[in-house]
């Protein structure tokens, strides 16, 4: 098991209906893709509740303790279910200039949102929000632009290792039409970390769709339906449930602290996520 809040992290589809009712997802298809099979809807939130479904969503890691930060990557926020909205039917992760002290006890220059599909406790017999083992992920995001921001959309094993993961997608604030994706998985027992980036329109300036198409033999990944990255050893493939997580980091070794420039409150903007698998 990893030492906790210690983890390195370097984070249109044509559909036929969703239909949520209650916290009930209706399992309808859709045509996720043309390379994939016809898949059914296994999960959704379109975040037209005006609150956040928690029967869906956690607001932290696995080790909540009245918030919860990654300190592997020297992050300068501390994560509190306060900064995660639903506004004008979008999920919004607030990042705000605030100081706190953290249950570690250490001082934290920023707040800010996260939410997972995952458990808010280290305690494996609880079962997660939502996990799953192969299929498609997709969600409509707004990225904020700004240095020092961080915002990702990811997945995490449902063991809670740190490997494998897979980073649907992350953009730094200050270059926020660089798009980037990485994979990180254990070979031998040894590290090994893949990373893809390219660079397509202004994230921050309109909605994009950011996917991933998870199969037993690749990993596949997507923005606006568009395919930017594929990786094909099978071997090395995902084969266990993972869960997904979506948070708004601020600062930390990569994207480097904010300066006087970047705007707070800032959020990241998220309209929908959706995730397929296959019919049986």
């Amino acid at each position: 098991m990893p030492d906790r809040r210690r983890w390195s992290l370097v984070a249109a589809v044509a559909v036929t209906a969703v239909v949520v009712t209650a916290g009930v997802i209706t399992a309808t298809r859709a045509d996720p893709g043309a390379e994939a099979p016809e898949q059914v809807l296994v999960f959704a939130d379109e975040f037209d509740a005006g609150t956040l479904d928690q029967s869906r969503w956690t607001t932290c890691y696995w080790w909540d303790d009245g918030g919860c930060t990654n300190e592997g990557n020297d992050e300068l926020q501390w994560y509190l279910p306060d900064n995660v909205g639903v506004e004008s039917g979008a999920l919004r992760l607030e990042a705000r200039q605030d100081w706190v002290r953290g249950s570690d006890e250490e001082g934290y220059p920023y707040t800010s949102g996260m939410v997972t599909t995952g458990r808010s406790a280290d305690d494996q017999a609880q079962p997660p929000r939502f996990g799953f083992q192969y299929g498609r992920v997709e969600a409509r995001m707004r990225m904020p632009a700004g240095k020092g921001l961080w915002p990702a959309l990811w997945l995490l094993p449902l063991t809670h290792e740190s490997r494998p993961e897979i980073d649907v997608m992350e953009v730094l604030g200050d270059t926020p039409s660089t798009l980037r994706a990485h994979f990180r998985y254990l070979d031998d027992g040894e590290r090994v970390t893949l990373g893809h980036t390219w660079t397509g329109k202004d994230s921050s300036a309109g909605w994009h769709v950011y996917g991933l198409r998870w199969t037993p033999e690749e990993l596949v990944w997507l923005v606006d339906g568009t395919e930017q990255w594929r990786f094909t050893e099978a071997e090395f493939v995902p084969h266990e449930p993972m869960y997904l997580l979506i948070n708004l980091a601020v600062g930390g070794e990569w994207p480097g602290a904010p300066t006087p420039s970047t705007d707070f409150p800032s959020a990241l903007e998220v309209d929908y996520v959706r995730i397929w698998q296959k019919d049986a």
